[in-house]
């Protein structure tokens, strides 16, 4: 006889997939010194490209393969370092790249976590503008700060770090809007989890994934809030080991309603790997 106390386990242990599928995951390996440690995704608008970024300071671009929807292969484009004038890598703090962003005119936006602000492309393959940085940012934590990035529908920038100091601290939001720092709103902190990654969905909402690391492997899960930082709703909370360490999310619209694609990043360690994760949103 199944005893109460251990249905409640089974039942708490249990994901939640009121508004997430599953559709299939997918493992990327390339051969190249600058492949992995990916911590930004944006799709194209139709689901066929895509651009990454690592947090080591490079951008990798390619091509889907599907088969009734599901990721079966990659084609990559090219791997290129962020740089600077003269075409100057970025190195050391100067290229933890963390968030992305792209806007309707294709202009890429970063944020970065060692040195806490954000830099512009005009494309892959063009140099780095200078950071773009605020006093608000001057006492987050180091290594921990602006981990995730989001452009919304009137191009303002929405950014937060991966802590927020103290576990009873809600995570500050920063937006960049017209030039402007301000800090509309802050996003309640729940359990363990920390802020990975974030994007703004066609349906103009917040969506922030998070993950959790308990010693022998990661969960993840996925909140969507308005762009008051109000209406919070859980969409996917994920077992241990379901993913890898989910850091990327692009949240875009195909001919059946939105999806979720999600990236891991592998901290560039031979016993993590590089995944492809894609979910379908039912609400």
């Amino acid at each position: 006889m199944l005893r109460w106390p251990c249905l409640f386990a089974l039942l708490w242990a249990a994901p939640v997939w009121a508004e997430a599928i599953l559709i299939g995951s997918y493992e990327w390996r390339v051969e190249h010194p600058r492949f992995g440690g990916f911590s930004g995704v944006e799709v194209t608008a139709d689901g066929a490209g895509f651009i990454a970024l690592s947090d080591r300071g490079s951008f990798a671009n390619g091509t889907f393969e599907r088969e009734n929807g599901r990721i079966v292969g990659i084609e990559l484009d090219a791997i290129r370092p962020l740089f600077i004038g003269n075409r100057v890598p970025l190195r050391g703090k100067q290229s933890d790249s963390e968030g992305l962003a792209i806007g309707d005119d294709g202009v890429i936006h970063v944020s970065f976590e060692s040195i806490h602000g954000l830099r512009v492309f005009a494309g892959v393959d063009q140099p780095a503008s200078d950071l773009i940085t605020s006093p608000a940012f001057d006492n987050l934590q180091l290594n921990s700060s602006l981990e995730a990035l989001a452009i919304g529908p009137d191009g303002a920038l929405y950014t937060m770090p991966e802590r927020s100091g103290l576990a009873t601290r809600p995570f500050p939001v920063y937006r960049l809007k017209d030039g402007m720092w301000d800090q509309p709103f802050a996003l309640p902190r729940s359990g363990a989890f920390l802020i990975s990654g974030a994007d703004i969905g066609p349906d103009g909402l917040l969506y922030v994934l998070e993950r959790d690391f308990v010693g022998i492997g990661f969960r993840s899960r996925i909140r969507r809030f308005d762009l008051q930082g109000q209406n919070e709703e859980l969409v996917l909370e994920t077992r241990v080991r379901t993913h890898d360490n989910l850091e990327g999310i692009s949240v875009w619209r195909d001919d059946q309603g939105l999806r979720m694609t999600l990236i891991s990043d592998d901290n560039f360690r031979s016993f993590q790997r590089t995944e492809f994760a894609e979910y379908r949103l039912t609400d």
